[in-house]
């Protein structure tokens, strides 16, 4: 693979530099070893009021060794790429091993498990963007944002983000894999008042290739139109009502799930889904995906961290956990296999309805549309749930007013198996990709 244009290293560089790692970790004794070797740069530029807030610039590069002395396990890294930083990484690595507990459970992936190949998945897109430009994009965003209304007062700045990556993962079973990345993003956040109130809120797009962003001009219309919607905001009675999470929100409740899911949570038994294998979470019509290799996915990948090659599989069918999220490391102590899930999820899906969130909110009828939360009040020991929240209360499937000062609460296991419909409302903005999701009842507290 060639040298990209912006990289110091080119690809065959880290694989060199891994290759020397290894071959040092062997001679010292390691019994196992495995190495990241990375390397970034990027820009990120933020204009606030038509003014130039921030101008930042990053370049990173480190390398990551893991050595095995038997059961025992040691880390070290570095950002030095010299030969000797290196040979002083492995060492420290294997000092750290020696004085180490024995874990039966360490150790690389099993070596039939690792990938062989590394398909092109699309994620490399880089953006020739300089910083006059990027600029002029933030400011282009912001101004359209106070064009929107005349009661958008102050911004909290529009920002432009360009990131590139490469690296390389390797290990003593012969696996050797990595590729050069891309992440762009344009943002803005608003500020609207009226007489004493004032009201924030934001939008973003974000994408591996530029060309898919959103535009500026519609990230700050939407972030505008955001913020004056919640102005004359109020509180609402306490009592239960349905919910309505919407979908930037609603990724959140998938995010749970991975979390609740998840080998180290289960392991530690501190999760509300141990022991759900094969049971009913979820109303039959909810099907949950991942797919790792979805071309240009914000969370794709051929391999997870252990170098095991990801496939396409289904979490959740007709309501029921098909599986977990394990690494080579959990899935040893739960007795299970990896699900190479290693470094956390690949493209998480919900399957979407028919409903859009108009839709929804007509199906909803009476209840609380929720667009923000607040807070970390998630136990996934009980799966108790109560966050801060804002939002708009609706009456007849209409929004009817903007609320704020409210607490939702509820357990996550009721939570899930009350889902009562997802939409199509699908904003993909990370590793999960789900439309609003309309819950049948939580508590709400307000006034």
């Amino acid at each position: 693979m060639a040298n990209h244009t912006g990289f110091s290293y080119a690809f065959t560089d880290l694989q060199q530099l891994s290759t020397d790692v290894l071959a040092y970790a062997r001679k010292q004794g390691a019994s196992a070893c495995e190495v990241d070797v990375s390397e970034g740069f990027g820009q990120a530029v933020t204009v606030r009021c038509d003014a130039v807030d921030t101008i930042e610039y990053n370049r990173d590069k480190g390398v990551g060794v893991t050595v095995y002395a038997g059961q025992r396990k040691g880390y070290a890294s570095t950002s030095d790429f010299s030969p000797q930083a290196l040979r002083d990484t492995v060492d420290a690595a294997l000092a750290i091993a020696r004085f180490t507990a024995e874990d039966d459970c360490a150790g690389l992936a099993d070596a039939a498990l690792m990938a062989r190949e590394c398909p092109d998945l699309d994620l490399y897109h880089p953006w020739a963007l300089d910083v006059e430009e990027a600029i002029a994009l933030a400011r282009r965003c912001e101004q359209a944002a106070f064009a929107a209304d005349g009661r958008v007062s102050n911004s909290e700045g529009a920002s432009v983000s360009t990131q590139q990556a490469h690296f390389v993962s390797a290990n003593s079973h012969g696996f050797m894999g990595g590729y050069p990345t891309s992440r762009h993003y344009i943002s803005a956040s608003l500020i609207a008042g009226e007489r004493d109130e004032m009201q924030r809120d934001d939008w973003y797009s974000t994408h591996r290739d530029a060309r898919c962003l959103q535009a500026p001009e519609e990230i700050g219309r939407i972030a505008a139109t955001r913020a004056v919607a919640r102005l004359n905001s109020r509180r609402i009675k306490t009592g239960d009502y349905p919910v309505l999470f919407e979908a930037p929100l609603a990724a959140g409740l998938l995010a749970s799930l991975v979390h609740a899911a998840s080998g180290g949570a289960l392991y530690r038994k501190s999760s509300f889904l141990l022991d759900q294998l094969g049971c009913r979470i979820m109303p039959e019509f909810v099907r949950v995906s991942e797919r790792p290799l979805l071309p240009g996915g914000l969370a794709s990948a051929a391999f997870d961290s252990d170098g095991v090659a990801t496939r396409d599989s289904e979490v959740i069918v007709d309501g029921v956990l098909q599986r977990y999220f394990l690494s080579a490391y959990t899935a040893r102590k739960l007795g299970l296999q990896t699900t190479a899930n290693a470094g956390g999820s690949h493209n998480l899906i919900i399957a979407p309805g028919e409903l859009d969130r108009a839709g929804l909110l007509q199906r909803m009828g009476r209840g609380l549309l929720l667009t923000e939360v607040l807070g970390h009040g998630i136990n996934y020991v009980t799966g108790d749930y109560s966050r801060g929240a804002a939002g708009f209360w609706v009456e007849n499937g209409e929004i009817a007013y903007p609320v704020e000062e409210i607490t939702i609460a509820g357990n996550l296991r009721d939570m899930f198996a009350g889902i009562v419909a997802v939409g199509n409302d699908v904003e993909i903005r990370g590793s999960k990709q789900t439309g609003s999701i309309l819950i049948n009842r939580m508590t709400v507290a307000g006034a």
